[in-house]
């Protein structure tokens, strides 16, 4: 029972029997803690429609609802608040229903289908801190879709090609020495990483050179097209670029070096996926769908949509969309990063016809996928207006932003063995796994560092930039994924000693019970609420939604536990229902944190 919309259609049949008019986008909202009441209905909005004032309306509206819903036990009115109390019974069917329900939060398939890409790294680094938002973000929204109906694809389109590969790859040609991860003892992303940041190093260094050398010839120049020509003149990148060219011409030897030191960075990436319990059902690979991008660029052009410039680059014009000249294609032949999305677009629809295709990607990329949308209609594509860009903000640090070529990002492997030290100490201080295995203790200790590191990145808005603080993060008290975890092994505590006990908890071990405490019929009804908040969150693709309930519904477990007597309770039905509804909860939570990727411990 959806007490809920119940109410909403009760609302609506006022409208037109009372007062002869048709109310549309009509809601509620939970009481607030200070008012009696479970929902309340404000009626300013709708004083055209009444004819009557805010207090007048809602008497009519509350007289309505108490004589023509049993459910609706009483009303008050504060100010045109129109604050309505639900009937026990009422909460009673509802907490039945749900505890019933063993996918409870859980909708049916609506037959939609979502395809969410994320991850997308680079394979010139390691990823790190930032990537860890997209993982995250990427694979917590893939599960909340699924909770909500949608048949779900998650991929992963791999950057393998273009000038960043060629730095890494420059850098170790002139540098490495036959170097190997075995030989060097690091995982293979790592040492590719490095190399990366050494080519960064001696570019600057010529640009350096270069700028001091054109000053020299030309003292009057503008210092900034000074910057600007060293930029695009230095030795390192020039050599960058013409590696490139051989790739894309299929040069033997450049193509075995892409390939060695790519495949040492796929090792190191499989390592670090597994570890933060990440996963694909379908890989891309740039290399794959570049030359797809180049046939797309092509039927533009037949199509006039896009348009070639006389050096023989490939626009599209969007001045008219509010943009500017977007280039699809160079001069050359090579791609531009567009270039590769036009193709992979059409390839990932061929591989699963979607209604939605979603791109985990900063907010840095926000024009990126204007474009890429744009082109995409404009060539008539029926999965165009299904594009949708969920750009999130930068994750920084205390000590400011993140830099891959400068290498002064935090790697994401270093990060996770960090939270798991952190992690280990503040559980010994709590002094409360004396009883555990080492081997128990280790996956505990795993389990509370992802759980803090995943919780702390999405409980934030995925549009808000944010500020990551490892302590902080694992805390055992306050809005931390830490808490909530605490909060169900608290509880399965307690299912389980009822279960050593032999105590029944099923729903005939209460049937007679008939009055519920405060707090335990605002559990009920924070849970009554799961399902809409998992539609609401794979509505607005916001894994904060839910981080924000399990967080709620964990407070209000808490002050259950604090106020009510469980074990104690002298009762049988009382002690039964508390029991029954620290198991719902428990389940809830664990839910949540699910479509959240968090595991839950069972003991703590």
């Amino acid at each position: 029972m959806n007490i809920e919309s119940l109410l909403l259609e009760g609302i609506a049949d006022c409208f037109e029997q009372v007062f002869g008019a048709k109310a549309e986008n009509l809601s509620l909202q939970l009481t607030r803690k200070e008012f009696e009441g479970n929902y309340t209905f404000v009626t300013f909005p709708y004083g055209k429609i009444t004819g009557k004032k805010p207090d007048e309306a809602a008497k009519m509206i509350g007289d309505f609802l108490q004589s023509t819903m049993p459910i609706v036990e009483k009303y008050n009115i504060i100010k045109g608040f129109l604050n309505i109390s639900i009937q026990q019974a009422a909460w009673f069917e509802v907490f039945q229903k749900a505890f019933e329900n063993e996918k409870f939060g859980y909708s049916a398939s609506n037959g939609k289908k979502v395809m969410v890409e994320y991850s997308s790294p680079n394979t010139n680094k390691p990823l790190h801190l930032g990537h860890l938002r997209n993982n995250f973000l990427g694979f917590s929204v893939s599960q909340i879709l699924q909770a909500a109906g949608y048949e779900v694809m998650m991929t992963n389109l791999v950057n393998d090609r273009g000038i960043h590969i060629c730095k890494s790859m420059l850098a170790y040609q002139k540098l490495g020495k036959g170097e190997t991860p075995e030989s060097e003892g690091v995982k293979g992303d790592k040492l590719v990483g490095d190399y990366y940041v050494q080519f960064d190093r001696f570019y600057k260094e010529q640009i350096k050179e270069l700028v001091a050398q054109y000053t020299a010839e030309n003292p009057s120049e503008n210092l900034e097209k000074i910057q600007e020509r060293a930029e695009k003149n230095a030795p390192a990148i020039l050599e960058a670029q013409e590696m490139l060219k051989r790739w894309e011409t299929g040069d033997k030897k450049t193509v075995d070096l892409w390939k060695k030191m790519n495949g040492w960075v796929y090792a190191g990436f499989d390592e670090t996926y597994k570890s933060i319990g990440i996963h694909f059902d379908k890989i891309y690979y740039e290399s794959s769908t570049y030359l797809l991008g180049k046939e797309v660029v092509t039927e533009g052009l037949s199509k006039n949509v896009f348009f070639q410039k006389p050096d023989g680059s490939v626009w599209i014009d969007l001045t008219n969309d509010g943009l500017d000249q977007k280039l699809l294609l160079r001069g050359d032949g090579t791609s531009v990063y567009i270039t590769q999305d036009l193709g992979t677009a059409d390839l990932k629809y061929r591989d699963f016809p979607m209604q939605k295709s979603v791109y985990v990607v900063g907010n840095e990329q926000d024009y990126h996928f204007k474009v890429l949308q744009l082109c995409m209609q404009k060539l008539g594509r029926p999965y165009a207006d299904g594009i949708y860009h969920l750009s999130y903000g930068m994750v920084e640090l205390p000590s400011g932003k993140m830099k891959s070529r400068e290498g002064t990002v935090v790697d994401a492997d270093d990060l996770v063995a960090g939270m798991v030290e952190i992690a280990a100490q503040r559980t010994a201080e709590l002094g409360k796994i004396a009883d555990f295995t080492e081997e128990e203790a280790t996956k505990l200790y795993q389990m509370l560092a992802l759980g803090a590191l995943k919780y702390y990145l999405l409980r934030v808005d995925p549009k808000k930039k944010m500020m990551f603080n490892p302590e902080e993060s694992i805390d055992f008290q306050g809005d931390t994924g830490v808490y909530i975890q605490y909060t169900h092994a608290k509880i399965s505590a307690i299912v389980r000693r009822a279960d050593s006990l032999n105590m029944a908890y099923n729903v005939s071990s209460f049937a007679g019970l008939q009055k519920l405490e405060k707090i335990e019929q605002e559990i009920i009804q924070t849970i009554s609420l799961f399902p809409r908040k998992v539609q609401d969150s794979a509505e607005n693709y916001s894994p904060a939604e839910i981080a924000g309930y399990a967080y709620e519904l964990s407070k209000l477990y808490s002050r259950f536990y604090a106020e009510l007597s469980i074990f104690n309770e002298e009762n049988p039905e009382v002690r039964s229902f508390r029991i029954a509804l620290s198991a719902l909860t428990a389940r809830v939570i664990k839910y949540a944190m699910q479509f959240l990727g968090v595991e839950v411990p069972s003991r703590m």
